[in-house]
């Protein structure tokens, strides 16, 4: 759920603080954070616009930081993955395919998935983690990044999912609307790195 940081802090470092712009933007943050923060753009740009006057003005001290999302338990293992890879558009594309395979597996939302052809989709996901070196921890009931509603309508993608009566449906349906989702993704959000992104 987004939700608004109160924040008592004063504003130091440099004004840019972008680690990369495309095809996904990672900034550095500028308050102690241990976790990943998902932000809108355009709350994102308002926010660094505070940011640089604030500085300008010797770093004044300000309230809180936009509505965003915490990026925690799997959320946080897929964006650490799609940090590692930022420069590299076709591997985090790859990255999401895999973590949309995955969040299938996990929800079965294809009766296919209830049946012994769930193997197949086995051999491909451990095939394509060791091929990635992607491994999640703790709580992974959720490993897909939110989209906002308005963005993406998940209900019709599982829908679509769900309806796919063969396995090279169910991955092309998968890879469609993994495809789509990070296109969204690296249009609508900015993503704010854990404090210690800055030394990466």
């Amino acid at each position: 759920m987004a939700k608004i940081l109160h924040l008592e802090t004063k504003i130091t470092g440099p004004t840019n603080n972008i680690i990369t712009a495309r095809p996904i933007e990672f900034r550095r943050s500028f308050w102690d954070t241990t976790h990943f923060i998902q932000m809108g753009r355009a709350s994102s740009k308002g926010l660094e616009r505070h940011r640089k006057e604030a500085h300008n003005k010797g770093g004044a001290a300000f309230g809180q930081i936009p509505p965003h999302h915490l990026l925690t338990g799997g959320m946080d293992s897929t964006i650490r993955a799609l940090f590692i890879h930022r420069e590299d558009e076709q591997k985090m594309r790859e990255i999401y395919y895999f973590v949309g395979l995955v969040d299938c597996m996990i929800n079965q939302v294809n009766p296919l998935l209830r049946t012994d052809i769930i193997r197949d989709m086995y051999r491909k996901v451990f095939k394509m983690r060791e091929d990635l070196k992607i491994h999640w921890h703790g709580n992974i009931s959720q490993i897909l990044l939110p989209i906002d509603s308005v963005l993406f309508d998940e209900n019709e993608y599982k829908a679509m999912v769900s309806k796919a009566g063969t396995m090279k449906e169910l991955y092309k349906t998968i890879k469609d609307g993994t495809d789509e989702m990070f296109d969204i993704i690296s249009l609508e959000y900015v993503f704010y790195c854990p404090s210690a992104g800055r030394n990466h």
